[in-house]
């Protein structure tokens, strides 16, 4: 297979082997993201996964701790403890369902909301400025692919 990375840019180095593995590719721009979004937003104090999970809950309001968990692919354990700290921040609500007594819902304060709408500028940002380099149709028809791939791999 022809190397699509030579020549695309001198100070990058030939990918190798590596170039063939999707993991590494999507690593790399995550990498990226994830250290654009840290460095932007130390000062919402969001630990790793709170972003995700504020935002499910606001899609999904009265979402069970266990669907949201599985929505992030996060452990079940990790995830009580993140809603627990959620929760004590003022930024989410859990309450025990009337028809089970075992389950808690979860929704969004208004805290919360507010909180997730100043993130979400940062995060447009962010995702803007990585994703630049595609048109709006090639960004639509990249998120329909990633869509698919997660869909089928489960």
């Amino acid at each position: 297979m022809p190397n699509p990375t030579v020549g695309v840019n001198a100070e990058t180095p030939d990918l190798g082997r590596l170039r063939d593995y999707l993991g590494f590719r999507l690593r790399r721009v995550h990498f990226r993201l994830s250290k654009g979004f840290a460095e932007r937003s130390r000062e919402y104090g969001l630990k790793s996964g709170e972003l995700s999970a504020l935002a499910i809950i606001e899609a999904n309001p009265g979402i069970s701790q266990t669907e949201m968990a599985r929505a992030i692919d996060m452990d079940a354990s990790v995830a009580v403890a993140m809603i627990t700290a959620l929760k004590a921040g003022g930024l989410i609500r859990r309450k025990r369902t009337d028809e089970d007594k075992r389950r808690f819902s979860l929704e969004l304060t208004e805290k919360g909301t507010a909180l997730l709408n100043e993130v979400f500028v940062v995060l447009c940002e962010i995702e803007d400025e990585v994703l630049r380099a595609l048109a709006p149709t090639e960004l639509l028809q990249f998120n329909r692919l990633l869509d698919r791939i997660y869909d089928h791999s489960l």
